[in-house]
């Protein structure tokens, strides 16, 4: 089956139409900004020249001027527009943050609005009704926000020490969405110590009321959408705690490899100041500091530093880069809940039934007789998006 989407990997845009080969999109706003560092960068580069003036300015853990890593660029969400064939997308830097509007295939880019004063994130917009809800970031929690599709009028309808996320259109309501929230736990001088389990709600954006839809104490439930029909379908994964409960036996294995972590990080310890003063690293097996900028890009893509770090303690990956624990369920009216597949990092729901969705190394299409197609493999892939027409 042929069919048209968008994923992004490595924190780039690939668009893969039928049957043609995906294509990197890129972005003219971001291609400038790396532009006006990397020239920043060789305006300073006396600063950097000779044994001494290294030791003085340091390196960035990050790369130094020459290993090509020129500023951290991910995109962090991206949607279909609110007219026909428009797509939308939001974009990140260490500076900036900014929302942009893709039309004719991809090849024509409008800027819409970028800022420096917070993080935006997770776009969703409602079809034909100038409508866009999106996550905002900024002092240490996350809102939901709604704008007009020309970016003008944003506004926060969810508030509190939470981290809201991951916004969802409920079809056939032009004022309600679903999204995901997680309430923040702080300590006694206010310092955040973690946040808890992961719940669902329901919002209508015009009045502020919120429904909670999904929610039980030994689970996350992430990235929410629901079909025509009314079911709710969502990703469902083991709620691990900052803070674990006592474990005697975990103590017993933290005193026998106490020694060793000892090691460890004396070792990480010299490897720090190596390539701070020198801009090498004390192994050279790979390439080191290109894996260095590839996790700092990582940070930026929601879900999938998460899922690579609970995967590491899971041999039950399947290949992907999610553990199987990460279920992509589906709650019907009746309040039934079913898990439709595991390993599931990102999905969406296509408009005949079918499933659209990535473990982070390769997107599947899931038919609604069960049948299972891989349409493509890549690396780092965060979220997978079908558009029938672009």
């Amino acid at each position: 089956m042929s069919m048209n989407f968008l994923y992004i990997a490595g924190g780039k845009i690939h668009l893969k139409e039928a049957d043609q080969p995906a294509r990197v999109i890129e972005s003219r706003f971001g291609e400038s900004l790396v532009d006006r560092v990397q020239r920043i960068r060789e305006r300073n580069t006396w600063k950097t020249q000779g044994t001494g003036a290294k030791f003085m300015s340091g390196r960035m853990l990050w790369g130094d001027n020459d290993d090509g890593v020129s500023a951290t660029l991910a995109v962090t969400g991206i949607s279909r527009g609110v007219g026909d064939g428009e797509l939308l997308y939001s974009l990140a830097t260490d500076e900036v943050t900014g929302v942009f509007l893709l039309r004719n295939h991809a090849s024509e880019e409008q800027r819409l609005f970028h800022t420096a004063d917070f993080r935006i994130s997770q776009l969703d917009a409602l079809p034909n009704q100038d409508r866009v809800a999106c996550v905002i970031q900024h002092k240490g929690i996350c809102n939901i926000a709604v704008m007009r599709g020309d970016g003008g009028e944003l506004t926060d309808v969810t508030q509190g020490d939470s981290i809201d996320r991951a916004p969802s259109w409920i079809p056939g309501r032009t004022n309600e969405l679903v999204y995901q929230s997680a309430g923040i736990a702080r300590d006694k001088d206010g310092v955040n110590v973690g946040t808890g389990p992961a719940a669902i709600h329901q919002l209508n954006v015009d009045s502020g009321e919120i429904v909670s839809l999904l929610e039980d104490a030994e689970h996350d439930y992430l990235d929410p959408r629901v079909d025509g029909a009314g079911n709710l379908y969502c990703i469902r994964k083991p709620y691990i705690p900052l803070r674990p409960r006592f474990n005697p036996f975990r103590v017993l294995l933290d005193v026998v490899l106490f020694p060793f972590r000892l090691l460890f990080a004396i070792f990480q310890f010299l490897n720090f100041f190596t390539v701070r003063y020198t801009g090498k690293t004390l192994v050279t097996s790979g390439n080191a500091r290109q894996r260095q900028a590839d996790m700092k890009q990582m940070m930026l893509l929601g879900n999938l530093f998460q899922a690579q770090r609970e995967a590491a303690n899971s041999k039950d990956t399947e290949g992907g880069l999610v553990a199987k624990s990460w279920e992509l369920v589906k709650r019907t009216a009746s309040g039934e809940v079913q898990v439709v597949q595991r390993g599931v990092l990102s999905f969406d729901l296509c408009g005949d039934g079918s499933l659209l969705f990535t473990n982070g190394s390769g997107i599947f299409l899931l038919s609604p007789d069960g049948a299972k197609q891989t349409l493509a493999q890549d690396a780092f892939i965060s979220q997978v998006l079908a558009v029938p027409s672009i």
